[in-house]
């Protein structure tokens, strides 16, 4: 765990440090907004940011939106000022940390950064036998592709096998290719000078130099453009790079962990994946089996998404009826474990009573017993309904109806729609533009295995 601390704290900076550093973290310190983008921007990188609430909290947040530096922030401050504590949550901030700071709050927000991004939770031989290859790979420098469906956790395994290497103590760096726009993605991946582009305000480290001595993860390469394909294949070969708007080529060393929710030979047969990239990135194939496909970790998963998220909503945690569990078991989840984890989100909110019921177990229709059950009368009535309706209204109930039952969580949504995130996104743009309401977004998107 990688903190930066930013501001005086009122002299608790050494106390906070202390006490994030006993708790394994690694620990820099800026004195204002300003240092903090500056440590950012030069690949110093951080996992969380903790800010004095006396400072501009809005500032730093936009700033960050706008550079596309993606990382927590939390504010702090002295005593329990409620409206510093309410301006920084409204700023976007992910929580306020009253100060003089205590040990289990430190610990707490330390430990939920951590969990959200590296926990691992099976059960099922499945995930022994893909784990025991992962387990083996992990130590060496190979490339590997992890590959499976949308939502089944592989930035998480990623995470698992950086831990393993022999770089485990170095950066682990994570882009998601598919979240970036293309005319942004190869700035974020090998930086920029100043004046490069229209908006690019200060030299950017890209991602690969961040990364450097650590391990890369580019998420979703499939989405990837094919000019872009060629600069990462240079940069995979030469181990070099070169910003944007330089012409000094940079040395790297790298671990490359790359992912796909798409089978790579068949984007390399349609021409739209380089051959000659696919391999050097497919040196191991880790292939993570979809949720369906592991049925015995199902149980302990909701679980731990109950516990999880009743201690996150600050009410009491309820094990599961064995009625709900059954409900958990004959479901198809299309949506993988992300699924599983929004249905037991709502789950915990919605359900009362000392055990969460299966009326509280809100699933989204897919592959499930309960389904093919359906009579032909109830189908002729769910078409019927359709009748008279376009195409493109169709489409649109379907989207926003999922996007608030994923509690506006674009790619959860975009999940089980079966659609790439850059497409829900077009998609809401539209409606939004044509005065339509569209649910906020929700969570981040990491889901653990």
């Amino acid at each position: 765990m990688r903190l930066l601390i930013v501001g005086s704290l009122e002299g608790h900076i050494t106390t906070a440090g202390k006490l994030a550093m006993a708790r394994g973290a690694t620990v820099a310190h800026v004195p204002d907004v300003d240092g903090a983008l500056a440590a950012l921007r030069a690949g110093q990188g951080a996992e969380l940011v903790m800010i004095d609430v006396k400072l501009n909290v809005a500032e730093l947040i936009l700033a960050l939106k706008a550079e596309r530096i993606t990382v927590p922030v939390v504010a702090c401050g002295i005593g329990s000022d409620a409206n510093a504590a309410v301006r920084a949550i409204k700023a976007g901030a992910k929580e306020y940390i009253p100060l003089p700071p205590n040990a289990d709050l430190i610990a707490a927000v330390l430990e939920a950064v951590a969990a959200e991004a590296n926990t691992v939770v099976h059960c099922d031989p499945a995930m022994v036998r893909m784990l025991k290859l992962a387990d083996q790979i992990a130590p060496s420098e190979a490339s590997v592709l992890i590959t499976g469906e949308s939502g089944t956790g592989k930035e998480v395994l990623a995470r698992y096998i950086h831990r393993k290497s022999r770089r485990a103590q170095q950066k682990f760096i994570s882009v998601n290719c598919a979240a970036i726009p293309e005319t942004l993605l190869e700035s974020e991946l090998f930086g920029h000078e100043r004046g490069a582009f229209t908006g690019a305000v200060a030299r950017r480290v890209g991602k690969f130099e961040e990364a450097n001595g650590g391990t890369l993860l580019l998420d979703e390469v499939s989405e990837m453009d094919s000019r872009l394909q060629a600069k990462l294949l240079r940069a995979i070969q030469e181990r070099e790079i070169d910003r944007l708007g330089s012409s000094q080529p940079i040395k790297i060393d790298i671990r490359l962990i790359a992912t796909s929710n798409r089978k790579l030979e068949d984007e390399v047969r349609a021409g739209r994946f380089r051959p000659d990239l696919f391999y050097r990135l497919n040196v191991v194939n880790v292939a993570l089996p979809a949720l369906r496909e592991r049925p015995q970790d199902v149980p302990l998963l909701a679980e731990f998404f109950a516990k999880r998220y009743a201690d996150l909503n600050g009410v009491s945690h309820r094990p599961l009826s064995p009625e709900a569990l059954d409900k958990l078991k004959r479901h198809g989840w299309s949506g993988n474990v992300r699924e599983l984890e929004n249905a037991m989100h709502r789950a915990v909110l919605v359900g009362s009573g000392n055990v969460i019921g299966s009326e509280a177990i809100l699933l989204t229709p897919g592959r499930t017993e309960e389904r093919t059950g359906e009579s032909a009368g109830d189908r002729a009535v769910s078409i019927a309904g359709l009748v008279g309706r376009t195409v493109a209204e169709v489409e649109k109930g379907l989207i926003l109806d999922t996007l608030s039952h994923c509690l506006g969580n674009r790619t959860h949504a975009a999940t089980i729609l079966g659609i790439s995130i850059r497409t829900l996104r077009n998609k809401l743009k539209l409606y939004a533009d044509a005065g339509m309401t569209v649910p906020m977004p929700g969570d981040g998107d990491r889901a653990p295995l």
